[in-house]
């Protein structure tokens, strides 16, 4: 990625405009046959010289499915989450979902945890789960994997990458996701600084980044942050 700028504009808080820019350099390696041994040595290679290679970018699929992909006891973690998106793969093949496998695309994914989840399920039935495993196939069941593919691509914001120092000062900025629709961050500075998301559901407490579960995939091309409700397309 030598050379390359990314950039955002948020509005401000004073509804002036703010340009938010990252610039990365990376220093690939290249392989050499050593003439002796007809063996391989590593060499560095500067950036900016002809005939490098750039290292494959991680996707957040493969960094979370990293633990094993699989339901477990931990409600602070994204199981439920992971196993949907791979879910709608397996039904739709040709779904954008697909893109959070593909690492070379920009993109910024807000994720919520299992709790999240589990509070959803409680909603639309009005029972408490407990199971992961339950939670889950109980959304399938009454949502559906198109509902579900919609309610995914809500919590994706393509073409651009935001990381936590952005978010914080993103104060009014309205995000455009995946799914089409947008919703607002609102930023609340100090010691404690919290940011919340603001989504088409007046009636429900709005999502929060979970600051201790941001940047994940730091340094790739897509990133993620943690968020403690699931960010709502629709008046549920």
């Amino acid at each position: 990625m030598r050379g390359t700028t990314a950039e955002k504009r948020a509005t401000g808080r004073h509804g002036g405009a703010r340009t938010i820019e990252r610039k990365s350099h990376e220093a690939p390696h290249r392989f050499h046959r050593s003439p002796r041994h007809g063996r391989h040595r590593l060499r560095h290679r500067r950036p900016g010289q002809p005939g490098q290679r750039r290292p494959k970018e991680r996707s957040l699929v493969k960094v979370l499915t990293s633990d094993g992909n699989h339901f477990d006891k931990n409600r602070n973690d994204f199981d439920i989450v992971t196993e949907a998106a791979l879910a709608v793969v397996k039904a739709k093949p040709e779904s954008p979902v697909a893109l959070l496998a593909d690492g070379s695309v920009k993109l910024t994914a807000f994720i919520p945890n299992d709790e999240a989840f589990r509070l959803l399920a409680q909603d639309l039935t009005g029972k408490r789960l407990k199971s992961e495993k339950r939670i889950f196939n109980t959304l399938v069941k009454v949502a559906g994997v198109d509902t579900i593919e919609q309610v995914l691509l809500y919590h994706v914001v393509p073409g651009v990458k935001i990381n936590s120092k952005a978010a914080l000062k993103a104060n009014n900025a309205v995000l455009t996701t995946a799914q089409g629709g947008t919703f607002k961050v609102k930023v609340r500075g100090g010691k404690k600084p919290q940011i919340k998301l603001l989504d088409r559901d007046p009636n429900n407490r709005n999502p929060r980044v979970i600051l201790s579960k941001v940047d994940i995939n730091k340094g790739n091309k897509q990133i993620a942050h943690g968020i403690d409700r699931v960010l709502r397309p629709i008046d549920l």
